[in-house]
């Protein structure tokens, strides 16, 4: 593995070692707070479908849902009708 020395503030060391878990070293830090995040993903996308567009999706998404909830409820039924003869 490679190493590379970098110098910080002594405030910013002391942020960084006030981070530091049992047994992890300033590398793990720095990993562990830099790693994406499914919301720093969700960010870069947000509003990437805007007016009508958008809207289409949406609406085609809640017309799905509905038709499987439906469908679900349909199948609930017919296994009520199997079960009770």
């Amino acid at each position: 593995m490679a190493t590379k020395n970098i110098s910080i503030t002594l405030e910013a060391y002391k942020r960084l070692s006030a981070l530091k878990l049992e047994r992890e070293s300033f590398s793990d830090v720095v990993n562990r707070i830099t790693k994406k995040t499914d919301i720093d993903n969700l960010k870069k996308i947000h509003g990437i479908l805007k007016g009508k567009k958008g809207g289409d999706l949406e609406k085609n998404i809640l017309e799905n849902r509905k038709l499987r909830r439906k469908m679900h409820e349909e199948r609930i039924k017919k296994l009520g009708e199997q079960w009770s003869k």
